[in-house]
Protein backbone atom coordinates (compact mmCIF):
# COMPACT_ATOMS: atom_id res chain seq x y z
CA UNK A 1 0.00 0.00 0.00
CA UNK A 2 2.89 2.18 1.06
CA UNK A 3 4.49 1.75 -2.27
CA UNK A 4 1.15 2.72 -4.24
CA UNK A 5 0.73 6.02 -2.43
CA UNK A 6 4.33 6.85 -3.03
CA UNK A 7 4.16 5.86 -6.76
CA UNK A 8 1.34 8.04 -7.08
CA UNK A 9 2.35 10.63 -5.17
CA UNK A 10 5.98 10.18 -7.29
CA UNK A 11 3.69 10.64 -10.82
CA UNK A 12 2.16 13.48 -9.38
CA UNK A 13 5.21 15.76 -8.66
CA UNK A 14 6.67 14.61 -11.94
CA UNK A 15 3.65 15.79 -14.10
CA UNK A 16 3.88 18.77 -12.03
CA UNK A 17 7.59 19.53 -12.66
CA UNK A 18 6.83 18.83 -16.29
CA UNK A 19 3.85 21.34 -16.69
CA UNK A 20 6.43 23.81 -14.86
CA UNK A 21 9.41 23.03 -17.21
CA UNK A 22 6.93 23.21 -20.18
CA UNK A 23 5.63 26.56 -19.29
CA UNK A 24 9.34 28.11 -18.53
CA UNK A 25 10.18 27.24 -21.83
CA UNK A 26 7.19 28.01 -23.50
CA UNK A 27 7.78 31.85 -22.12
CA UNK A 28 11.32 31.58 -22.99
CA UNK A 29 10.83 30.85 -26.36
CA UNK A 30 8.01 33.93 -26.42
CA UNK A 31 10.70 36.41 -25.04
CA UNK A 32 13.31 35.11 -27.20
CA UNK A 33 10.69 35.26 -30.29
CA UNK A 34 10.18 39.24 -29.56
CA UNK A 35 14.27 39.89 -29.49
CA UNK A 36 14.48 38.19 -32.66
CA UNK A 37 11.48 40.92 -34.10
CA UNK A 38 13.62 43.37 -32.78
CA UNK A 39 16.75 41.87 -34.36
CA UNK A 40 15.06 41.08 -38.16
CA UNK A 41 14.01 44.94 -37.97
CA UNK A 42 17.21 46.24 -37.29
CA UNK A 43 18.76 44.26 -40.41
CA UNK A 44 18.20 44.04 -44.18
CA UNK A 45 16.63 41.41 -45.72
CA UNK A 46 18.69 38.92 -47.77
CA UNK A 47 19.10 38.85 -51.46
CA UNK A 48 18.12 36.65 -54.06
CA UNK A 49 20.16 33.17 -53.92
CA UNK A 50 21.86 33.82 -50.57
CA UNK A 51 18.75 33.03 -48.60
CA UNK A 52 19.84 29.31 -47.96
CA UNK A 53 23.69 28.78 -47.27
CA UNK A 54 25.68 27.11 -49.44
CA UNK A 55 26.14 23.66 -48.58
CA UNK A 56 21.89 23.58 -47.90
CA UNK A 57 19.87 21.67 -49.20
CA UNK A 58 18.01 24.78 -52.09
CA UNK A 59 20.77 26.83 -52.08
CA UNK A 60 20.46 29.33 -54.71
CA UNK A 61 17.57 28.02 -54.92
CA UNK A 62 18.46 24.32 -56.20
CA UNK A 63 16.68 21.76 -54.70
CA UNK A 64 17.28 18.11 -54.30
CA UNK A 65 15.59 15.43 -56.73
CA UNK A 66 12.02 15.41 -56.35
CA UNK A 67 10.40 11.81 -56.13
CA UNK A 68 6.99 10.71 -54.96
CA UNK A 69 6.38 8.70 -51.67
CA UNK A 70 6.17 4.89 -52.37
CA UNK A 71 4.03 2.01 -50.76
CA UNK A 72 5.00 2.25 -46.80
CA UNK A 73 6.66 5.41 -47.02
CA UNK A 74 4.83 7.92 -44.31
CA UNK A 75 3.41 10.93 -45.55
CA UNK A 76 1.60 13.39 -43.14
CA UNK A 77 -1.60 16.02 -43.43
CA UNK A 78 0.93 19.29 -43.97
CA UNK A 79 2.23 19.50 -47.48
CA UNK A 80 5.40 21.65 -45.97
CA UNK A 81 6.96 18.90 -44.15
CA UNK A 82 5.73 15.99 -47.37
CA UNK A 83 7.86 18.60 -49.67
CA UNK A 84 10.85 18.11 -47.72
CA UNK A 85 10.62 14.66 -47.44
CA UNK A 86 10.17 13.84 -51.25
CA UNK A 87 13.26 15.86 -51.82
CA UNK A 88 15.45 13.95 -49.81
CA UNK A 89 15.48 17.13 -46.91
CA UNK A 90 13.82 14.77 -44.47
CA UNK A 91 14.06 11.11 -44.82
CA UNK A 92 12.54 10.01 -47.85
CA UNK A 93 10.33 7.33 -46.15
CA UNK A 94 9.14 9.67 -43.28
CA UNK A 95 10.11 7.73 -40.54
CA UNK A 96 12.41 8.10 -37.17
CA UNK A 97 12.77 11.61 -37.65
CA UNK A 98 14.36 13.48 -34.58
CA UNK A 99 12.25 16.56 -33.28
CA UNK A 100 15.72 18.22 -33.22
CA UNK A 101 16.24 17.26 -37.05
CA UNK A 102 12.79 18.86 -37.90
CA UNK A 103 13.67 21.82 -36.20
CA UNK A 104 16.99 22.14 -38.20
CA UNK A 105 15.36 21.09 -41.51
CA UNK A 106 12.24 23.62 -41.36
CA UNK A 107 14.73 26.91 -40.14
CA UNK A 108 16.87 25.98 -43.18
CA UNK A 109 14.32 25.31 -45.85
CA UNK A 110 11.75 27.75 -45.29
CA UNK A 111 13.45 30.12 -43.12
CA UNK A 112 10.95 30.32 -40.03
CA UNK A 113 12.59 31.55 -37.43
CA UNK A 114 14.42 29.24 -34.67
CA UNK A 115 11.67 29.96 -32.03
CA UNK A 116 9.01 28.76 -34.19
CA UNK A 117 11.34 25.96 -35.22
CA UNK A 118 11.31 24.90 -31.83
CA UNK A 119 7.91 25.84 -30.86
CA UNK A 120 6.15 23.78 -33.35
CA UNK A 121 7.90 20.54 -32.87
CA UNK A 122 7.81 20.63 -29.34
CA UNK A 123 4.36 20.98 -29.73
CA UNK A 124 4.10 17.76 -31.75
CA UNK A 125 6.15 15.82 -29.33
CA UNK A 126 3.82 16.78 -26.10
CA UNK A 127 0.90 15.91 -28.30
CA UNK A 128 2.94 12.58 -29.03
CA UNK A 129 3.43 11.90 -25.39
CA UNK A 130 6.87 11.95 -26.69
CA UNK A 131 10.66 13.23 -25.07
CA UNK A 132 11.82 16.57 -27.67
CA UNK A 133 15.36 16.19 -26.67
CA UNK A 134 15.18 12.47 -27.48
CA UNK A 135 12.33 11.51 -29.51
CA UNK A 136 11.24 10.61 -32.53
CA UNK A 137 8.50 10.45 -34.79
CA UNK A 138 7.13 8.96 -38.78
CA UNK A 139 4.88 12.05 -40.34
CA UNK A 140 1.99 9.94 -40.20
CA UNK A 141 1.97 10.58 -36.54
CA UNK A 142 1.21 14.41 -36.85
CA UNK A 143 -1.73 13.73 -38.32
CA UNK A 144 -3.45 12.41 -35.05
CA UNK A 145 -7.19 14.09 -35.36
CA UNK A 146 -6.98 17.29 -33.46
CA UNK A 147 -3.42 17.35 -32.31
CA UNK A 148 -2.16 19.56 -35.63
CA UNK A 149 -4.83 17.81 -38.16
CA UNK A 150 -7.85 19.01 -37.19
CA UNK A 151 -11.09 19.40 -39.15
CA UNK A 152 -12.19 22.21 -42.23
CA UNK A 153 -8.52 22.14 -43.17
CA UNK A 154 -8.01 23.77 -46.89
CA UNK A 155 -6.77 20.89 -48.68
CA UNK A 156 -7.55 17.90 -46.60
CA UNK A 157 -10.91 16.28 -46.16
CA UNK A 158 -12.03 15.83 -42.42
CA UNK A 159 -10.37 12.70 -40.99
CA UNK A 160 -14.36 11.62 -40.37
CA UNK A 161 -14.85 11.97 -44.03
CA UNK A 162 -11.38 10.79 -44.99
CA UNK A 163 -10.73 6.68 -46.35
CA UNK A 164 -9.42 5.06 -43.62
CA UNK A 165 -8.66 8.71 -42.12
CA UNK A 166 -5.67 8.88 -44.30
CA UNK A 167 -4.20 12.25 -44.30
CA UNK A 168 -1.27 11.96 -45.82
CA UNK A 169 -2.17 12.46 -49.59
CA UNK A 170 -2.97 15.72 -51.36
CA UNK A 171 -6.63 15.88 -52.46
CA UNK A 172 -6.81 17.64 -55.38
CA UNK A 173 -10.99 18.67 -55.89
CA UNK A 174 -10.42 20.70 -52.36
CA UNK A 175 -6.63 22.25 -54.05
CA UNK A 176 -9.29 22.70 -57.08
CA UNK A 177 -11.88 24.65 -54.97
CA UNK A 178 -9.44 27.12 -53.84
CA UNK A 179 -7.93 28.51 -56.91
CA UNK A 180 -11.91 28.40 -58.35
CA UNK A 181 -11.90 30.92 -55.15
CA UNK A 182 -8.21 32.44 -55.89
CA UNK A 183 -8.92 35.65 -58.75
CA UNK A 184 -5.85 37.14 -58.96
CA UNK A 185 -2.08 36.59 -59.97
CA UNK A 186 -0.98 36.06 -56.63
CA UNK A 187 -3.24 33.98 -53.75
CA UNK A 188 -4.09 36.90 -51.19
CA UNK A 189 -5.25 37.39 -47.27
CA UNK A 190 -8.76 37.72 -48.75
CA UNK A 191 -8.99 34.56 -51.15
CA UNK A 192 -7.56 32.59 -47.84
CA UNK A 193 -10.30 33.83 -45.46
CA UNK A 194 -13.44 33.07 -48.21
CA UNK A 195 -12.08 29.69 -49.24
CA UNK A 196 -11.70 29.20 -45.20
CA UNK A 197 -15.14 30.17 -44.83
CA UNK A 198 -16.52 28.07 -47.62
CA UNK A 199 -14.39 25.01 -46.43
CA UNK A 200 -15.58 25.41 -42.57
CA UNK A 201 -18.94 25.90 -43.80
CA UNK A 202 -18.59 22.60 -45.73
CA UNK A 203 -16.98 20.71 -42.99
CA UNK A 204 -19.97 21.83 -40.75
CA UNK A 205 -22.80 20.38 -43.17
CA UNK A 206 -21.07 17.20 -43.70
CA UNK A 207 -19.05 15.71 -40.99
CA UNK A 208 -21.17 14.66 -38.42
CA UNK A 209 -18.34 14.73 -35.87
CA UNK A 210 -17.16 18.35 -36.85
CA UNK A 211 -15.21 20.51 -34.13
CA UNK A 212 -12.77 23.19 -34.29
CA UNK A 213 -11.93 24.74 -31.59
CA UNK A 214 -10.34 28.35 -31.27
CA UNK A 215 -6.39 26.74 -31.24
CA UNK A 216 -7.25 25.43 -34.18
CA UNK A 217 -8.94 27.66 -35.85
CA UNK A 218 -5.76 29.88 -35.15
CA UNK A 219 -3.82 26.54 -36.28
CA UNK A 220 -5.70 26.26 -39.61
CA UNK A 221 -5.26 30.22 -40.38
CA UNK A 222 -1.23 30.08 -40.05
CA UNK A 223 -1.23 26.91 -41.87
CA UNK A 224 -2.95 29.89 -44.58
CA UNK A 225 -0.77 32.48 -43.76
CA UNK A 226 2.29 30.02 -45.12
CA UNK A 227 0.73 30.54 -48.58
CA UNK A 228 1.42 34.54 -47.96
CA UNK A 229 4.60 34.90 -45.98
CA UNK A 230 7.07 31.67 -47.02
CA UNK A 231 5.49 30.95 -50.48
CA UNK A 232 4.39 34.47 -51.50
CA UNK A 233 1.27 34.00 -52.67
CA UNK A 234 3.25 32.15 -56.28
CA UNK A 235 0.55 30.82 -57.97
CA UNK A 236 2.80 28.09 -59.63
CA UNK A 237 5.02 27.98 -56.47
CA UNK A 238 2.18 27.22 -54.69
CA UNK A 239 0.33 24.90 -57.10
CA UNK A 240 3.39 22.67 -57.43
CA UNK A 241 3.33 22.35 -53.04
CA UNK A 242 -0.17 21.53 -52.71
CA UNK A 243 -0.56 19.53 -55.72
CA UNK A 244 2.69 17.37 -55.80
CA UNK A 245 3.79 18.32 -52.32
CA UNK A 246 7.00 19.60 -54.62
CA UNK A 247 9.28 22.76 -54.50
CA UNK A 248 9.90 24.49 -57.52
CA UNK A 249 13.52 25.36 -58.77
CA UNK A 250 14.01 29.21 -57.56
CA UNK A 251 11.98 28.82 -54.78
CA UNK A 252 13.41 30.30 -51.61
CA UNK A 253 11.29 31.82 -48.56
CA UNK A 254 9.33 34.79 -49.35
CA UNK A 255 10.29 36.25 -45.60
CA UNK A 256 14.19 37.28 -46.31
CA UNK A 257 15.02 38.21 -42.80
CA UNK A 258 18.16 37.14 -41.18
CA UNK A 259 16.12 36.05 -38.34
CA UNK A 260 13.58 34.28 -40.31
CA UNK A 261 9.82 34.52 -40.16
CA UNK A 262 9.00 34.96 -36.21
CA UNK A 263 6.11 33.70 -34.55
CA UNK A 264 4.78 37.41 -33.51
CA UNK A 265 5.07 38.46 -37.26
CA UNK A 266 3.61 35.31 -38.78
CA UNK A 267 0.27 36.02 -36.52
CA UNK A 268 -0.10 39.24 -38.36
CA UNK A 269 -1.17 37.83 -41.33
CA UNK A 270 -2.94 34.99 -39.19
CA UNK A 271 -5.07 37.55 -36.99
CA UNK A 272 -5.95 39.36 -40.68
CA UNK A 273 -7.03 35.88 -42.29
CA UNK A 274 -9.27 34.77 -39.56
CA UNK A 275 -10.58 38.41 -38.98
CA UNK A 276 -11.77 37.83 -42.55
CA UNK A 277 -13.79 34.41 -41.84
CA UNK A 278 -17.78 35.66 -41.20
CA UNK A 279 -18.38 33.46 -38.09
CA UNK A 280 -22.09 32.83 -37.01
CA UNK A 281 -21.88 33.92 -33.21
CA UNK A 282 -24.05 30.71 -32.62
CA UNK A 283 -21.88 28.15 -34.20
CA UNK A 284 -18.42 29.82 -33.57
CA UNK A 285 -18.86 32.00 -30.84
CA UNK A 286 -15.34 31.71 -29.42
CA UNK A 287 -14.05 33.72 -31.85
CA UNK A 288 -17.12 35.84 -31.49
CA UNK A 289 -15.69 39.49 -32.57
CA UNK A 290 -12.80 38.61 -34.95
CA UNK A 291 -15.49 38.11 -37.90
CA UNK A 292 -19.11 38.48 -38.41
CA UNK A 293 -20.60 35.70 -40.21
CA UNK A 294 -18.95 32.63 -41.90
CA UNK A 295 -21.59 30.08 -42.47
CA UNK A 296 -23.11 32.52 -44.30
CA UNK A 297 -21.52 30.40 -47.38
CA UNK A 298 -24.57 28.57 -48.92
CA UNK A 299 -24.56 24.74 -49.42
CA UNK A 300 -25.40 25.79 -52.97
CA UNK A 301 -21.77 28.20 -53.05
CA UNK A 302 -19.72 25.51 -51.57
CA UNK A 303 -21.32 22.57 -53.63
CA UNK A 304 -20.23 24.52 -56.97
CA UNK A 305 -16.31 24.96 -55.40
CA UNK A 306 -16.04 21.66 -54.10
CA UNK A 307 -17.71 19.28 -56.11
CA UNK A 308 -21.01 17.33 -55.20
CA UNK A 309 -23.97 18.66 -53.20
CA UNK A 310 -24.63 15.79 -51.11
CA UNK A 311 -22.62 15.16 -47.27
CA UNK A 312 -20.08 12.91 -48.57
CA UNK A 313 -20.44 11.38 -44.67
CA UNK A 314 -22.56 12.09 -41.47
CA UNK A 315 -24.10 10.91 -38.10
CA UNK A 316 -27.64 12.07 -36.43
CA UNK A 317 -26.96 15.10 -34.20
CA UNK A 318 -25.94 14.51 -30.35
CA UNK A 319 -26.88 16.46 -27.13
CA UNK A 320 -29.30 19.00 -28.91
CA UNK A 321 -26.76 20.09 -31.83
CA UNK A 322 -28.08 21.17 -35.04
Amino acid sequence: MVNVVLNAISRIVLGIVDSVVHGLTVGYILLWDNGLILLNALSWSKRKGSLIPPGKPGHGGKWPEWHPPVEGDSRSACPALNAMANHGILPRDGRNIPFTELNAAIRSTYNFSPTFCWYVPLYMAGVLGRSYSKGTLDLEDISVHNGIEHDASLFRHDTYLSPNGDQGKPCPDLVDGFFKVVKGDKVTVDDLARYSEIRRASSRRDNGQFTLSTFHKLFASSNCATLIRIMGGDIPAIKAWLYEERLVDGFESATRKPWGLTMGTFQTTVLRIEAGIRAKASEDSSLGDLGLGYGEAEVSETSALLGGGAPRKSVAPVNGEH
